[in-house]
């Protein structure tokens, strides 16, 4: 089935390896030996990956139009601001497990090398669905709608992850060791083959952004329908998902508004995708709706911070053991 594109078989063999070696890069070279990563390191690869980023949409507004450039900057807008809730969830995984902080770093590449697969077969099967079944984009679209209405009424009251699906799951199936052996995932004990904390981690971080990734994916699908575009925003996005874990996570209880900014988002993406055949949003303005919601939550969050309480301090501190 032949799915619209602007991309040639070369453009998305040329990606993919500009991916690969990006990942190599990073690992093989910048992060070779496990570190903290610091504030100002956070920052500058924070501003690394949106300059990246901005350049490829400039490549984009150059072969093929203002349309095609600004579809690919408001959908690395969305996926970068829902990205950030994807963030709550990793830090409270992190504390929880008690993740030395030289690991993270390496915990969030695996993670993400696994998300780019993931999403990759879900952008290919969405765009795929789309073409043949134009009717799912009211289905997409209700979906994000009651998703976002679902995160402004919800308790957030977070389930400790010893009650997750994920996590009860896992230790059925795996012999696990109750401490770190560095940054491995397994190691030996007695002679067996074990899974330490870290695998188990690696998994939950996995599963989390398989959860966030189903309504990531169709919130771009209503910006448009080139799997390119989709795919692309996507991976940038989440290239600067690891520089903007350690650039927010000691600061994340600050922006209490964030997730209704998120939730508004969503509900604004999802009427877009379900009025589309019937009005059309023009992209610049979805842009400036985005924008505005989230550095309105953000600006909001600053102006009347919330009391911090004991356990709001204690939720981004690690624990003294792993609960395993």
């Amino acid at each position: 089935m032949n799915v619209p594109t602007i991309a040639t078989p070369e453009m998305w063999a040329g990606f993919m390896l500009f991916v690969l070696g990006m990942l190599a890069l990073d690992l093989g070279v910048f992060h070779r030996n496990a570190h903290t990563v610091s504030f100002k390191e956070a920052l500058g690869w924070t501003g690394v990956w949106i300059a990246l980023a901005a350049v490829f949409n400039f490549g984009i507004y150059t072969w093929f139009g203002e349309a095609k450039a600004l579809e690919f900057g408001t959908g690395y807008v969305i996926e970068k601001a829902l990205s950030i809730d994807n963030i709550f969830v990793i830090v409270l995984i992190f504390s929880y497990f008690s993740v030395p902080a030289e690991h993270q770093h390496r915990v969030l590449f695996w993670g993400i090398l696994g998300a780019l697969v993931m999403r990759a077969i879900f952008i290919g099967v969405g765009a795929a669905l789309l073409a043949k079944f134009h009717w799912l984009i009211y289905v997409f679209g209700g979906f994000l709608v009651l998703t976002g209405i679902k995160m402004l009424i919800k308790d957030e009251t977070s389930k400790p992850m010893d009650q997750t699906p994920a996590y009860r799951f896992f230790k059925r199936l795996v012999p696990t060791t109750s401490t770190y052996d560095g940054a491995k995932l397994f190691t030996r004990q007695n002679g067996i083959r074990m899974a330490t904390p870290l695998f188990m981690v690696l998994l939950l971080v996995e599963f989390t952004d398989l959860i966030f990734a189903v309504d990531s994916i169709p919130a771009i699908f209503a910006v448009t329908s080139d799997p390119f575009i989709v795919f692309t925003s996507n991976i940038f996005a989440l290239f600067g998902l690891r520089s903007l874990f350690f650039l927010l996570a000691g600061s994340m209880n600050k922006f209490h508004f964030l997730k209704v900014g998120l939730a508004l988002v969503l509900v604004f993406v999802g009427v877009k995708m379900s009025i589309a055949e019937f009005y059309k949003i023009d992209t610049l303005y979805s842009l400036l709706v985005v924008a505005m919601l989230i550095g309105t939550s953000i600006a909001a969050s600053l102006m009347w911070p919330q009391a911090e309480t004991k356990s709001d301090a204690d939720s981004l501190q690690p624990q003294a053991n792993p609960v395993l």
